[in-house]
């Protein structure tokens, strides 16, 4: 029982490596394609407009995120592409709430 309770678990364990590791070498185009497209949302809301300073932040990060995803072809690594990307999108799903915020107040 003991020898396959440990079997299980080094199996899990495995599992669990070779997740991460996809991950990391898994180019993030559709976290790409999210910050892209919630950025353009942001845009249609008025964030040029309302949210300036974190629609430009979004913008950076999405810079970042291109410029790491050219380093992770050499590399095979894309974990700093994927964070960018992500934090890009959060922060443009940001700049769209507050844009949408001040246009429904100006209202």
């Amino acid at each position: 029982m003991l020898r396959l309770l440990h079997y299980f678990s080094t199996l899990i364990g495995s599992l669990v490596l070779l997740l991460i590791t996809a991950c990391a070498v898994i180019p993030p185009y559709q976290e790409m394609s999210n910050a892209r497209q919630t950025i353009q949302a942001a845009v249609d809301a008025g964030a040029e407009t309302y949210a300036p300073a974190i629609l430009a932040q979004a913008r950076k990060l999405l810079d970042d995120a291109s410029r790491e995803m050219e380093t992770g072809y050499q590399t095979g690594n894309y974990n700093l592409a994927r964070d960018y990307a992500v934090q890009a999108q959060q922060l443009a799903t940001q700049a769209r709430q507050t844009s949408l915020l001040m246009t429904r107040q100006k209202e």
